[in-house]
C-alpha cells in the first residue's frame, strides 16, 4: 500500500491559518478513485496536528478568492497525485452547522477518477502523509467525511450504471477483462464473463484494436478501445447498464 507525504495544507486543519487570499469559510474536498489489482481504493490523508490530529480524511483545501469551484477542485488534486488527465464532477456542498466544530465551514465536494500508474506524489515533509485504502476498509475518518464517502460511492456507484465514466481508469488500449474488474471494483460484485462480454460489445461503444496483449504469463487477450464519437454520444444521453 503506497504511503506518500505532503506539504498541502488541508482545508480546517489548522484553526489559524487559513492561507492568504483564501475564502475563511469555503473549501473543496476530493474523493479521489483509482482502481488498483480489481479494488476500488480512495486516496486519504492524515495530518499530525491541529483539530484531526492522526485521523484520516478526504483530500482539501480552502477556495481562493480569485478561482471558482472546479478550478480548486483541479487544482488539489493536481498538487496531491501530479495527474493532468482526469475524470472530476461535483458531488454536492455539505454544510451542516456542527460540522467543523471551530467555525461555520461549508465544502463543496467532488469525485475524480485517475489511473493508478500515472500518480504520482513528491514526498515533501512529515507534517501530512497521504495512503491509498480499499474503499470497503476504511479507517474512521474526521468530522462528517464518512458520511461525504458513502454519498460519493453511491453517486459513482449510479452513474456507473448510467454513463461510461468507468473508461477512466483504464489504458488507451485494455482487455474485456481489465474492462469487467472496473465494473466490480465500483459496484462490487462478481459478473459472468461470459454474459458480461456479450452485454458490453452489444452496446457498439468499443473498437477491436486487432492487437493482442504482449509480455503476458497467460494466453494473451484481445485489446480494445473506446469509439470516441459514441464515447462523447453515451456521455450525453446516457445508457443503462443492469446486470
Amino acid at each position: 500500500m503506497s504511503v506518500y507525504t505532503s506539504n498541502q495544507p488541508r482545508a480546517g486543519l489548522d484553526d489559524d491559518k487559513i492561507p492568504p487570499n483564501c475564502i475563511n469559510n469555503i473549501t473543496v474536498d476530493n474523493l479521489i478513485f483509482a482502481v488498483e489489482n480489481g479494488n476500488l481504493k480512495v486516496l486519504l490523508v492524515k495530518y499530525s496536528e491541529g483539530l484531526a490530529a492522526d485521523k484520516w480524511g478526504l483530500i482539501g483545501h480552502w477556495v481562493q478568492e480569485d478561482e471558482n469551484l472546479d478550478s480548486a477542485a483541479v487544482r488539489v488534486v493536481k498538487t496531491i497525485t501530479g495527474v493532468d488527465n482526469l475524470y472530476l464532477d461535483q458531488l454536492a456542498a455539505f454544510g451542516n452547522v456542527d460540522r467543523y466544530p471551530i467555525r461555520r465551514t461549508i465544502t463543496v465536494v467532488y469525485y475524480s477518477l485517475v489511473r493508478m500508474e500515472e500518480t504520482c506524489v513528491v514526498p515533501k515533509n512529515d507534517r501530512s502523509q497521504c495512503q491509498w485504502f480499499d474503499v470497503r476498509k476504511l479507517p474512521e475518518l474526521m468530522f462528517d467525511h464518512r458520511h461525504i464517502m458513502d454519498k460519493g460511492l453511491a453517486r459513482l456507484q449510479y452513474k456507473v450504471r448510467h454513463e461510461p465514466i468507468g473508461f477512466n481508469l483504464l489504458p488507451e488500449k485494455f482487455t474485456l477483462l481489465q474492462l469487467q474488474e472496473i465494473y466490480e471494483a465500483i459496484l462490487n460484485k462478481k459478473f459472468d464473463k461470459p454474459n458480461f462480454r456479450r452485454k458490453i460489445l452489444k452496446m457498439n461503444f468499443l473498437i477491436d484494436c486487432k492487437e493482442k496483449q504482449t509480455n503476458v504469463a497467460h494466453r494473451a487477450a484481445s485489446l480494445y478501445r473506446f469509439d470516441n464519437h459514441v464515447y462523447e454520444k453515451l456521455r450525453e444521453f446516457g445508457f443503462t447498464f443492469e446486470y
